[in-house]
């Protein structure tokens, strides 16, 4: 659907390439939008959108599924989230699939996990949005704790109050054996959902 589309310049700085996707390369854009389809600033998380040369024209003979990926304006949304810093280089952060909220908050688990993941007893963590009554969805955190450590789910809570945005705080935590994986070694999160909803604990 899409190919090459940002680059780091050799000349960047370490901490540029090491951490971000680099800068737009010629005859392509990038936007920043949230979901009303409205550009963002600098520093503000919301889907990655590309515009250029190089964007497909769209699906074959399916017209309704390309105008849900490409705009009137030639955006095609990526469903990747991310962010553009100053000097406009891309960083990507989660995919807007993951994404969940929290009364009227959007919490992207990438950031919460990259929270959760500083806790010393924490050898893996994936955060999925489940539903709840009162605030429409809420984090279940599904921990995998490191050899010999020891760790519940009210000290968990308590701990991310003083990590985060309240917003952000899993209201639910799971512990694992082994978290699904695909062949990427990335957490399937589908799959995880399904084992929580069921109450499955691998």
């Amino acid at each position: 659907m899409r190919g090459l589309a940002t680059i780091c310049d050799p000349q960047d700085s370490a901490q540029v390439i090491a951490g971000t996707s680099g800068r737009p390369i010629a005859g392509t854009e990038a936007s920043i939008r949230d979901p009303h389809n409205q550009a963002l600033d600098p520093g503000q998380t919301g889907e990655i959108c590309l515009r250029g040369f190089h964007i497909m024209q769209g699906y074959f003979q399916d017209p309704e599924a390309t105008r849900e990926v490409i705009d009137a304006d030639g955006w095609l949304h990526t469903g990747d989230v991310g962010r553009l810093d100053k000097a406009g280089n891309l960083i990507i952060t989660d995919r807007l699939k993951d994404m969940f909220i929290v009364g009227g908050f959007n919490c992207y688990p990438a950031e919460i996990e990259a929270a959760l993941i500083r806790h010393p007893a924490i050898a893996q963590v994936a955060v999925i949005g489940i539903a709840d009554e009162r605030m429409g969805e809420v984090g279940c955190a599904c921990v995998v704790l490191r050899e010999g450590a020891e760790l519940d789910e009210a000290q968990l809570i308590a701990w991310s109050r003083e990590q985060m945005a309240n917003y952000k705080v899993p209201r639910q935590v799971r512990f694992f054996r082994a978290l699904p994986l695909n062949p990427s070694s990335k957490v399937v999160k589908s799959e995880l959902r399904a084992m929580v909803v069921n109450g499955v604990l691998a």
